[in-house]
């Protein structure tokens, strides 16, 4: 199975551009799965709930019919990072799409610094995805900081964690080295380059996007500077194998009734 990501440089607000961007770096790219980053069509730092509301879609709008598209050109299952609207809310959210359309979506639920100003808070529980027999889960960005994320997904069964992001922190590319360990899964964290400064925030964007393995090997790991794209073969099943030895299984050793909530 071949799984990647595009790590890419949106300008913000230019979501011609940033699908222009893609459709690049993309030429003659087959694959089976393929993560865009966190709000990889609009860019990030927004000054007021009313840019993010102007910019945000629902799910058949422009940003849906793209990556649809690259879903066909591409063959992949697609999970790019998008403003999404309903009503009056919006929500920093992840679609997943094949080339048949839009599958489903997911709602951060982890909001970081002033995406609390502008967004609301993810409305809907974690869910896996079982698409072509792969059981895909989706976090986004900050979600990484919480263990119980990752936990969540594993014990729904996932296979692969798809992991838009926008990391201005330098923590998560190793975090998700235990993430992967601790809950033998696969994850494709596929984040941005590039600045953006706008209002009283200047952010860098650390590049580094990543796919770890269930072992918590590092299986690609992007540079932090440029645009870039880059797959892997994988072997679905190992991540469906919790033992790490003939007496040790990660979820049926839990102990949870020690647990606190």
């Amino acid at each position: 199975m071949k799984v990647g990501y595009i790590q890419t440089n949106p300008i913000f607000g230019n979501k011609e551009e940033n699908f222009r961007e893609i459709e690049n770096l993309s030429v003659n790219l087959k694959a089976d799965i393929l993560v865009l980053p966190e709000l990889f069509s609009t860019g990030y730092t927004f000054i007021s709930k009313e840019e993010v509301y102007s910019l945000a879609e629902d799910v058949n709008g422009i940003t849906s019919q793209f990556l649809i598209k690259l879903a066909k050109n591409t063959g992949a299952i697609v999970v790019g990072g998008f403003p999404e609207k309903e009503e009056d809310k919006v929500f920093n959210s992840a679609m997943l799409v094949s080339k048949n359309g839009v599958i489903g979506t997911y709602r951060k639920l982890h909001l970081y610094y002033k995406e609390k100003l502008w967004f609301d808070s993810g409305d809907k529980p974690f869910k896996v995805y079982d698409v072509k027999g792969i059981n895909i889960g989706i976090m986004i960005c900050f979600d990484w900081i919480f263990p119980e994320t990752a936990r969540s997904l594993a014990l729904l069964g996932a296979d692969i964690i798809a992991h838009p992001a926008n990391l201005v922190l330098p923590y998560c590319q190793n975090a998700m080295v235990t993430r992967c360990l601790e809950n033998r899964v696969y994850a494709i964290t596929a984040n941005r380059i590039g600045k953006e400064t706008r209002g009283e925030d200047n952010f860098k964007f650390t590049g580094g996007s990543q796919i770890t393995s269930y072992n918590g090997q590092i299986l690609s790991t992007a540079p932090s500077n440029k645009s870039f794209l880059d797959f892997v073969d994988i072997d679905i099943e190992k991540a469906r194998d919790k033992k790490l030895n003939k007496f040790n299984d990660i979820f049926t050793d839990r102990r949870k009734k020690f647990y606190a909530n």
